[in-house]
């Protein structure tokens, strides 16, 4: 039955709102699934996009995640080549109507469409695949640890997946709300529902956590928005004690990096000594459930996970001279202008402001980021400037501009082709 209400409420109020048209004036793109991520956190940075690359949409909704995937995939396609292939799933015919519209507008070919259900993957789209998203939906599921096993069981070995669930401290307010107007809708249609959930919202007093959590913008943009966020027939959030819980009950499946990770490091929150003392005897997953409470604003989890038996090769390596560091949708040299005689990075996420030393050398470093040239190739160059610069002493200027930046999701690994 819950999944049906689903199916309903996204045939009436496909999510997100998405216009075909805009498809020539922007790619959208985020997290999970942009292609620099999945090689970094799942691939080791060897990840061969221009190959057989089989990809999974679990929940595609209007298609943001196939269109962005099926896109940068074409693009690292030689001309000629089948290349990678995207196959999206949903439940709605109207949602998935609108990722078609999308995908034609872009003139893409490597996207095949299947409606049903997660639950039904194993019959409906077997797959294997290399990777698979799945956005916002096994939070909508009546089991979600249902769904994750679902997935993992179509999934190649060494493969992994780019989750997002809501969370908990983030949505303050939302669930409240969601049971009044749960108790004044009974009987009563969608749109009729929409105009009781919009008056109690211009009624809401002050004091009422909805009102008072400022990261809650989506129900602004339109119905289908204020849908998804108050009128969902089904809807959870997780804390993150909860979503390592949820890996444990899939087995062969581990957390490799939330996005984006220095805000899960309770250490970009607080600095004093003894606190920070007592926070390094916490093993991981205790450190970020401590960052999550205290920053008390993450209304969602993005997260990469790894069906390899060894979670660290997943990741790539940040000290390979090998590897060759890029930027998300940054030029390191227009970057590094920026930072340019500055000594501090401020910047403010969801409502907290963040004062952080910037490592030394962050400048220098970036102005050599291409996304051509290797760690190695870079130290040549500085050390052409300073004889004195070894590879240790390089790699130790280098190591906290990575996890600074590497952090905020701007920065990632990846071996040269011939080294895939």
């Amino acid at each position: 039955m819950a999944s049906d209400e689903v199916r309903l409420q996204y045939e009436d109020y496909p999510y997100p709102s998405r216009d075909p048209a805009e498809e020539k004036k922007r790619l959208i793109e985020g997290s999970p699934s942009h292609l620099l991520e999945v090689d970094h956190y799942l691939f080791g940075g060897r990840a061969d996009f221009a190959g057989d690359f089989q990809v999974l949409v679990a929940g595609g909704g209007t298609g943001d995640a196939a269109i962005m995937l099926a896109q940068q995939l074409a693009d690292r396609t030689p001309k000629g080549a089948k290349g990678g292939q995207v196959t999206y799933l949903d439940l709605a015919e109207k949602t998935r109507s609108i990722a078609e519209a999308r995908a034609k507008a872009r003139g893409l070919k490597n996207i095949r469409f299947v409606t049903g259900s997660l639950l039904e993957v194993a019959e409906l789209a077997p797959g294997p695949y290399d990777y698979i998203d799945c956005c916002g939906v096994l939070h909508h599921l009546p089991e979600p640890e249902a769904g994750l096993r679902a997935l993992a069981g179509v999934l190649k070995p060494g493969g992994g997946l780019g989750l997002m669930l809501y969370g908990e401290y983030g949505r303050l307010g939302v669930y409240p709300l969601q049971e009044m107007l749960q108790a004044i809708g009974k009987g009563r249609s969608l749109p009729e529902r929409i105009g009781q959930s919009r008056a109690l919202l211009e009624a809401l007093p002050p004091t009422h956590g909805f009102k008072l959590n400022q990261n809650l913008g989506d129900h602004r943009r339109g119905d289908a928005e204020l849908v998804d966020l108050l009128l969902h027939s089904q809807d959870r959030a997780y804390r993150v004690e909860q979503l390592y819980e949820m890996l444990a009950a899939a087995p062969g499946l581990s957390l490799v990096s939330f996005i984006k990770p220095v805000f899960y490091r309770p250490e970009s929150y607080v600095s004093d000594p003894e606190l920070l003392e007592a926070l390094a005897s916490l093993e991981r997953p205790a450190r970020e459930a401590f960052a999550e409470k205290l920053a008390g604003n993450m209304k969602t989890h993005v997260f990469y996970v790894t069906a390899r038996d060894d979670p660290g090769e997943a990741l790539a390596p940040w000290d390979a001279r090998e590897v060759i560091p890029s930027l998300m949708n940054e030029e390191g040299p227009a970057l590094a202008k920026g930072f340019a005689g500055r000594e501090r990075l401020r910047l403010k996420h969801h409502g907290v402001a963040f004062d952080w030393p910037l490592p030394k050398a962050t400048a220098a470093l970036l102005e050599a980021v291409d996304g051509t040239g290797s760690l190695s190739e870079i130290h040549a160059r500085l050390r052409s400037r300073n004889k004195a610069l070894t590879w240790e002493k390089f790699l130790g200027l280098y190591r906290p501009v990575f996890d600074l930046f590497n952090g905020l999701n701007l920065l990632f690994h990846a071996y040269p082709k011939e080294r895939r």
